[in-house]
């Protein structure tokens, strides 16, 4: 950096004087000793510049960085890429993850759009839990598949866009086979539109998904008049793993912003989606659920179902603590929500069995699963009220669960009241 500055040089002076040298300033004193003759024989100053060069001051260094980084982004496919060059991840997952990411764009496109493209309100048809579809739970389903495993039109199976070999949806009745030929080996679960009862009046709803390592067991070749015979019968069992074999796991919440938040195995990482350019960019980097938190999210309109010892529980947070304020009640309806608010302020979130739902509400495989592995991840726990919900392994595809999950503190508390 050059700066210029004043230099003052004195005619005919025997010696600078000692008092200004040491008033001056560094950069003035190196000129003081210079001498130059004056015509009338007094002695004036005259005043010259010079350029001085100045190292910058290590403020200066830190604002220069600190304008850099603010605009140095990382988007998820770089940072997918990071992940498969330190070998946490291989290229076949690295493809799985991308496909799901775009599948969570497109859907959340046609949720923006849902009541002008009449995308709202009931398919007419039922899932194999025996709930109503809304259109949107139909065509997300559809939109997962198409990035997970290309529809093949000479074959009731399905030709793999990437690495996938299996695919298990709340929408499906059993798990679909990817075509050998074109197949890789994981198995992908996933919720394709979680919350969708808040569709039609444009609250949160969100995406899950889960993935499995590959099974050996059910690499097998289906035919195009295949039915579920024992082979296909080894690759349902091969998708009804406990959670704790999970590889990695997310979620993608559509709401005031669309994030998509993933965890490999080594922590939990959230990426918003910039709708100026279409990428989904890194903006929350290791998420650390915090130890404790002053929100509970429970249906409390199911109260008088539940269990007498739960219901102490829940009227003891309803009184005042120490600070003199009971916790806050939260419910949205959509576990993609209540989670996302929960790996960032902390709290408690309850799905419990009840009177009419012995077993709760939740699936193990493609919801509870998937969610706890990311809240354990963060440093959260969940558990059934009994046990460790990634210690369960279902039975069934659409086996439901009851689930507390949230902050550690939280859920110990829990823990004392239901033992």
């Amino acid at each position: 950096m050059a700066e210029a500055v004043p230099t003052l040089r004195w005619n005919n002076l025997s010696s600078a004087s000692t008092s200004i040298r040491r008033l001056s300033p560094p950069h003035l004193r190196r000129a003081q000793g210079t001498r130059q003759p004056n015509v009338s024989g007094g002695f004036s100053p005259r005043i010259s510049c010079k350029a001085v060069e100045l190292a910058p001051s290590a403020v200066e260094v830190a604002e220069t960085k600190i304008k850099k980084n603010r605009y140095e982004i990382e988007n998820l496919t770089n940072w997918l890429l990071k992940q498969e060059q330190a070998g946490h991840i291989d290229t076949e997952l690295t493809i799985v993850l991308s496909s799901i990411s775009l599948a969570c764009k497109q859907i959340a496109s046609l949720l923006q759009r849902s009541s002008i493209i009449d995308l709202t309100g009931l398919q007419g048809t039922v899932n194999i839990q025996g709930e109503d579809q809304k259109k949107l739970d139909v065509i997300s389903n559809e939109v997962h598949f198409n990035f997970s495993a290309l529809s093949n039109p000479k074959h009731s199976t399905r030709k793999s866009s990437g690495r996938t070999g299996i695919i298990a949806s709340e929408e499906e009745d059993v798990p679909v086979a990817v075509e050998e030929t074109y197949s890789g080996n994981y198995i992908v679960v996933f919720d394709p539109i979680d919350g969708s009862a808040n569709i039609d009046t444009s609250m949160t709803t969100g995406s899950i998904f889960g993935i499995y390592g590959p099974d050996k067991q059910c690499l097998v070749d289906l035919d195009d008049d295949s039915t579920l015979d024992q082979a296909k019968e080894k690759c349902i069992i091969s998708v009804c793993q406990p959670g704790s074999n999970l590889l990695a796991a997310g979620y993608c919440l559509y709401s005031s912003s669309v994030v998509f938040t993933i965890s490999i195995g080594r922590g939990v990482y959230a990426f918003t989606l910039d709708h100026s350019y279409g990428e989904f960019v890194l903006t929350h980097e290791n998420i650390k659920i915090p130890n404790s938190g002053r929100i509970y999210s429970f249906n409390e309109g199911n109260y008088d179902l539940f269990d007498e010892k739960l219901k102490k529980y829940l009227d003891d947070l309803r009184k005042p603590g120490p600070n003199g304020k009971p916790y806050s009640g939260r419910y949205v309806g959509c576990l993609v929500g209540e989670i996302h608010r929960m790996l960032l302020v902390g709290g408690i979130y309850g799905n419990p069995d009840n009177k009419k739902a012995k077993n709760g509400n939740l699936r193990l495989l493609y919801e509870c699963a998937p969610m706890s592995y990311l809240i354990e991840q963060a440093g959260g726990k969940a558990i059934d009220g009994h046990r460790r919900i990634l210690d369960i392994k279902p039975d069934q595809i659409h086996q439901r669960t009851p689930i507390f999950i949230g902050s550690p503190d939280e859920i110990e508390k829990l823990e004392k009241y239901l033992s």
